[in-house]
């Protein structure tokens, strides 16, 4: 099984992105594959396994070498700064992560309060533009903060905005573009590089993005 590539990957959005991917890049995964409820997939004619993974944990079982790749939005490796490699923008599971509040709301001038689960992305942020403010982390529902007073602002993931609206929230800042990308074990990339040159080469193929190998680790 060492022949095997295996694929950290979070279910949802990405996981069917991605699948849809690699069947264009002519990969042959089974119809039923995207549908299947297993938490370790594996596809013998491809000598892939996949690991469904939180969207969070994926950079860490790649960087501790469980997973030789991983599938994670821009978000992730910006919170999680792991030391992994990012080998191409697969260009999917586009959204962009924002500032927003209730419309014509009071912001407290002293360190106001923003509810987020991207802590570090968001201290990082308030401090490039000079502002002090106290960072709340949440791992759900962060609309609810400013709704019931925990907090003045929220930074989160913003697709269609279509969130925002139904909780009476607006967006006063656009931070940063997300899109998903492909990462490396950097010792599977030594040991397994002809395999995972070649995944990489299909895919930009598909004219996804570019290839080079930045390191996350700051």
């Amino acid at each position: 099984m060492n022949n095997f590539l295996t694929i950290a990957m979070p279910k949802g959005r990405i996981f069917e992105d991605a699948v849809q991917l690699l069947k264009k890049a002519g990969f042959q995964l089974p119809p039923e594959f995207d549908d299947s409820r297993k938490l370790i997939l594996e596809v013998p004619e491809e000598k892939f396994r996949f690991i469904l993974a939180k969207p969070m944990d994926v950079p860490t079982y790649v960087e501790h070498g469980v997973a030789d790749l991983g599938i994670a939005g821009k978000d992730v490796m910006l919170e999680e700064e792991r030391d992994v490699y990012e080998l191409l923008d697969l260009k999917i599971s586009a959204c962009y992560l924002a500032v927003a509040g209730l419309p014509d709301a009071k912001i407290n001038d002293v360190a106001p309060k923003v509810a987020t689960k991207y802590p570090h992305v968001a201290a990082a942020y308030f401090r490039e533009q000079g502002e002090q403010v106290e960072i709340i982390k949440l791992n759900g529902s962060i609309e609810l903060a400013p709704l019931i007073g925990l907090a003045d602002r929220i930074v989160d993931i913003v697709s269609t905005g279509r969130t925002l609206k139904e909780n009476g929230l607006v967006e006063y800042e656009r931070m940063v573009e997300i899109t998903s990308r492909l990462i490396v074990n950097p010792v599977s990339f030594r040991l397994k590089d002809e395999r995972i040159n070649e995944l990489v080469e299909r895919l930009s193929k598909l004219k996804t993005g570019g290839f080079g190998n930045e390191n996350f680790k700051s």
